[in-house]
């Protein structure tokens, strides 16, 4: 990420995270946005999950159009981001489109009059607090196939997603928090 990006996004995150130890809560679409301008992609091929509060499961934080969708078991053998924080490993797959995976998610549309094209391309990272994923930060590249996805994820490109993941860390900490359950 050119460093005025990610000199930004460290500002946004200290900013919101500071608001959210005072109960506020944490808008990300200024950080969703800087993440898809970093590696050129749409922001809804931009998404940020966190861990549910009973810890089984991920829920997306965004996009806001699969909040409302379900959650990805940690149990789960087919999806890529429960392998993600389970094993605490950044990935890239540029050929995603015939690797086994859940496709639930693809197939929701990303605007009123919009469905979305699957995922061709995709790099995943763990969000990663005192050793323990609390989330996982994925990009993808869509398309009908792979040609119309645009370039490979690179490795340079992943280890950038790795470090944007740990500077998100406290506000995804904080989205975590939001959606406990009442006592």
């Amino acid at each position: 990420m050119p460093s005025d990006h990610i000199g930004e996004l460290k500002k946004w995150v200290a900013e919101h995270a500071h608001d959210g130890d005072a109960g506020a809560s944490v808008p990300l679409g200024r950080a969703v946005e800087l993440i898809g301008k970093n590696f050129g992609v749409q922001t809804h091929e931009v998404a940020i999950l966190g861990l549910t509060h009973d810890e089984r499961s991920l829920r997306f934080l965004t996009p806001n159009g699969l909040r409302i969708v379900g959650q990805i078991p940690l149990s789960s053998t087919n999806a890529l981001a429960a392998r993600t924080a389970r094993e605490k490993r950044s990935e890239v797959i540029n050929h995603f489109s015939v690797v086994p995976h859940a496709s639930v998610f693809e197939g929701v549309p990303i605007s009123e009059t919009q469905r979305g094209d699957p995922i061709q391309k995709i790099m995943s990272a763990p969000i990663v607090v005192e050793n323990r994923a609390i989330g996982v930060l994925q990009v993808s590249r869509k398309g009908k196939a792979a040609a119309d996805a645009g370039a490979d994820f690179t490795y340079p490109q992943l280890r950038e997603l790795k470090t944007i993941a740990d500077a998100l860390a406290p506000c995804v900490l904080i989205c975590n928090k939001e959606r406990e359950p009442s006592a």
